[in-house]
């Protein structure tokens, strides 16, 4: 999915529940559902990692070009992030 797909579809989702059409649940639901497919069907040269630790990491996707420069991005997200590892978001 590309960007102005990804923010059409919030567009789409928003004006829904503008109209009443959607909760607000229903909205928050649709935009990660969004968000998730835009991350992880990225068209270009990055690709979806997720961390996973017992640490404030854990869960944390982010966008990169390998795995290194996820786990820099993942320490430059969070304050201390203690032990974890990256993995990509199939």
């Amino acid at each position: 999915m590309d960007r102005i797909s990804a923010l059409r579809n919030v567009e789409e989702s928003l004006a829904a529940f503008e109209d009443g059409e959607r909760s607000l649940a229903d909205l928050e639901r649709d935009v990660r559902g969004i968000l998730r497919t835009y991350a992880t069907e990225f068209e270009g040269d990055l690709r979806a990692y997720q961390a996973s630790g017992a640490s404030a990491a854990d869960g944390l996707v982010v966008l990169a070009p390998s795995e290194t420069a996820a786990r820099q991005r993942v320490r430059g997200l969070v304050d201390d992030p203690g032990e974890f590892s990256v993995v990509p978001v199939e």
